[in-house]
């Protein structure tokens, strides 16, 4: 099955005193990603789901989305909602939490 979109949601579990975005709620991201896109009834056309370390620790959590590659830093819970309407319905990535590279 080919996604339309696909969202890695780095879930990366490093030991302290290491930042790693599998402890600051990388896995509740993941759920909350995929119960997002399950209420819209996306699931069939947008995949998310955990991914290990993306390189980008100390900016986290992070995440990418693909076929684009827009990294996206200091994903909070409560961005969860706008990233979907805006970048994985819309096309329109959210500029505040675009990493620049």
């Amino acid at each position: 099955m080919k996604f339309k979109k696909h969202v890695f949601i780095c879930a990366n579990q490093k030991p302290a005193p290491k930042k790693s975005c599998g402890e600051a709620h990388g896995l509740a991201l993941v759920d909350a990603f995929k119960e997002a896109l399950k209420q819209r009834g996306l699931q069939i056309d947008i995949r998310a789901q955990r991914a290990g370390c993306l390189d980008t620790c100390a900016l986290g959590p992070s995440m990418v989305v693909y076929p684009e590659g827009t990294y996206y830093g200091n994903v909070q819970l409560s961005d969860v909602e706008e990233i979907v309407e805006s970048h994985l319905v819309n096309d329109q990535p959210v500029e505040r939490l675009v990493l620049p590279f």
